[in-house]
């Protein structure tokens, strides 16, 4: 299946352009290519960093304390020991 693109002008520093070219050779891809992935990447991390952020507004810190001081009253389950 053959994803779909759409047109956009986008405007950088030619200095910016000049560096992203270069790399883009480098690393055999075209600037297009180049900046699709950046994009791409740039995406990835600010929704990881979002679950994280929502993940840690779920945690009990007190729960979490407990783990650490040992004194939670949850038996080790299977697979937990240490060999």
């Amino acid at each position: 299946m053959k994803s779909q693109t759409s047109n956009y002008a986008l405007r950088l520093l030619s200095s910016v352009k000049a560096e992203a070219e270069k790399v883009a050779a480098e690393e055999g891809t075209t600037l297009n290519q180049f900046i699709n992935v950046a994009v791409a990447e740039k995406l990835s991390a600010l929704r990881t960093e979002r679950y994280f952020r929502e993940r840690a507004e779920r945690g009990e810190l007190s729960a979490f304390e407990s783990f650490l001081d040992g004194t939670d009253d949850e038996p080790a389950g299977s697979g937990d020991d240490i060999r």
